[in-house]
């Protein structure tokens, strides 16, 4: 899930329990390109179009072993 809160965008994975901040992006819209969280994690976010609202529940894929 992905969501926004006093600006700052942030991540949800209920799998792991984990919360985390996004500390940089691809694109400005955050869609169609990655998200590197703050734990080190790198997430490919889908495809959505750039007016799409927070907070929403996206498939994305984790990119690299870091941070297991």
């Amino acid at each position: 899930m992905v969501r926004r809160s006093a600006g700052v965008l942030s991540v949800y994975v209920p799998k792991k329990d984990l919360e985390e901040t996004v500390i940089a992006q691809q694109h400005e819209t955050l869609w169609g390109g990655w998200a590197r969280l703050k734990n080190g994690w790198t997430l490919i976010m889908p495809d959505l179009p750039a007016d799409t609202r927070l907070p929403i529940t996206v498939n994305a894929r984790k990119l690299g072993g870091e941070g297991e």
